[in-house]
């Protein structure tokens, strides 16, 4: 509606551009988002085992990022400053490398949860996200409850609830019980991690950067990837599971070009999603980046039923 627009830090486009932005980054969230899920669960079927591989490949594509940042017109840099002064080097610095220290615990979540669960089990568990932005969303943005907002708190906990217990719920081969209550309990973690991250960035924009401009967008994707890329590279060294990637190579079930393809198409899925993500929370809100997120946490299910053939219970 109009007041959507005004509010937006767009103010400089015309609505229907402004619509057009809004719609590219949903495209971006939903199919990255889903295609980087299927991806995430094919390398876990065919024989893929590193959960802090599967944490770096989320964050290893930013340099993709770099090409529209460097060839990114000054002219073409919208701009809405709340304030002439723009926060220190140091401030700034210290802003990425806790949001990307985050940024990398969520993704460590993420790749657990994934590990223990099937595609669709993961992402309706995931959709929970939505629930716990909205509290923090109220918490740090100023976001207000409304009936219909507190109507899908209740709904998506109780769904989360069901999937728990459910004893039909459908975990990869050779999980046990056991396992995939860790992998409930990491997914839901991780969703209410992610859901903290989005309101985060959405204080960061207007508080802390004050500067609200499509490369600065890039630069905080960017910088805290590389945190995040970072500690996972840390993690993947310190734990040792660097030594068994060439025999996970190996014994990849479709080949190891395909464990290649499938690593680099992951990480390249993370980031358009991610693009999709922070390009929402900068034109909208990080509640409304969050609802795209939870639509396309609709979709991808049903994308795992096609492609992995999981079961579709009655609780689902």
């Amino acid at each position: 509606d109009e007041n959507l627009t005004d509010r937006s830090p767009f103010l400089k486009l015309r609505r229907w551009q402004w619509w057009l932005l809004v719609a590219i980054n949903i495209l971006f969230l939903i199919a990255g988002q889903a295609a980087a899920v299927l991806l995430g669960r094919f390398y876990y079927d065919q024989g893929g085992n590193s959960t802090w591989m599967a944490t770096f490949v989320q964050t290893a594509g930013f340099p993709i990022l770099c090409i529209p940042l460097i060839f990114l017109h000054p002219s073409q840099k919208l701009e809405t400053s709340t304030s002439s002064t723009y926060p220190s080097i140091k401030i700034v610095a210290l802003l990425y490398f806790v949001l990307g220290l985050l940024v990398a615990g969520d993704n460590m979540l993420y790749s657990v949860g994934l590990l223990y669960l099937s595609a669709s089990t993961y992402s309706l568990i995931c959709a929970t996200q939505l629930a716990f932005n909205a509290v923090f969303s109220y918490l740090l943005n100023s976001q207000k409850l409304t009936a219909l907002i507190l109507n899908s708190v209740v709904i998506l906990s109780l769904s989360a609830a069901l999937i728990a217990v459910n004893e039909d719920s459908d975990g990869p081969s050779g999980v046990s019980k056991g396992k995939y209550l860790v992998g409930f309990i990491c997914t839901l973690g991780a969703s209410a991690l992610y859901s903290l991250l989005l309101s985060l960035m959405q204080l960061s924009f207007q508080k802390v950067l004050r500067k609200e401009t499509y490369n600065v967008v890039l630069e905080m994707q960017i910088y805290t990837s590389l945190v995040a890329t970072c500690v996972s590279t840390a993690g993947m060294f310190g734990s040792g599971e660097w030594k068994g990637l060439q025999d996970e190579m190996k014994g990849f079930k479709s080949g190891r070009v395909s464990y290649v393809l499938t690593l680099v198409w992951t990480a390249v899925s993370w980031q358009v999603c991610a693009v999709g993500v922070v390009g929402l929370i900068f034109a909208v809100s990080s509640l409304f980046s969050n609802v795209i997120s939870t639509l396309s946490l609709a979709i991808t299910p049903l994308a795992a039923l096609l492609v992995f053939h999981d079961e579709m219970n009655g609780v689902k």
